[in-house]
């Protein structure tokens, strides 16, 4: 069996690429590490995105593991301008997986890329995995796996957010081990 925890960054200053977690974000890090510091962790991957970095720093330095770069699990860009209604937008982009705002990526397109990295992720040797991605993206790759996960899902995370996908014999169990409704 193989499990990975797919961690939606903590807090951040903003939702650029460069912004970084603010001081709450910077303990909920901490309270990552605590979280998976015990699972057998044996492999680490961030988006390449400072605030998904920081996010993961903590539990990289206590278990002495590097942190890989996964350029395939940054944001969905939804568009290339700001938009003004823009969780109508989102809401939109969940029930039509092939509408794509201007300069943005599809739901179809960015679940496609998640999924991408989320398996080759599952291919690799380790057994215990961390992937540190973005909210919109997480949700996305968790729909590719569980169908109903959409945009009231998405509404639903919190930041900080864990899942843990447990792969046997080509089965998938999601289970959410952090936020409002973690058991």
């Amino acid at each position: 069996m193989k499990r990975l925890f797919l961690v939606r960054h903590c807090e951040s200053t903003g939702q650029e690429a460069a912004a970084p977690l603010t001081a709450i974000g910077q303990s909920q890090a901490v309270r990552l590490a605590d979280h998976l510091e015990t699972m057998g962790v044996e492999l680490l991957v961030s988006s390449p995105y400072t605030r998904a970095q920081q996010s993961i720093a903590p539990l990289a330095q206590r278990l002495g593991l590097p942190v890989e770069i996964d350029s395939r699990l940054a944001e969905r860009v939804l568009s290339a301008e700001p938009l003004e209604h823009w969780r109508e937008a989102i809401r939109q982009t969940f029930e039509e997986l092939d509408l794509a705002w201007p300069g943005g990526e599809s739901s179809r397109t960015a679940m496609a890329r998640g999924r991408a990295a989320v398996d080759a992720l599952l291919t690799r040797p380790a057994g215990v995995m961390v992937g540190v991605t973005h909210g919109n993206l997480m949700t996305l790759i968790l729909r590719s796996f569980v169908t109903p996960f959409g945009f009231e899902a998405w509404q639903r995370l919190s930041n900080l957010d864990v899942y843990c996908l447990e792969v046997a014999a080509r089965r998938v169990q999601v289970t959410r081990t952090w936020g409002p409704s973690a058991g």
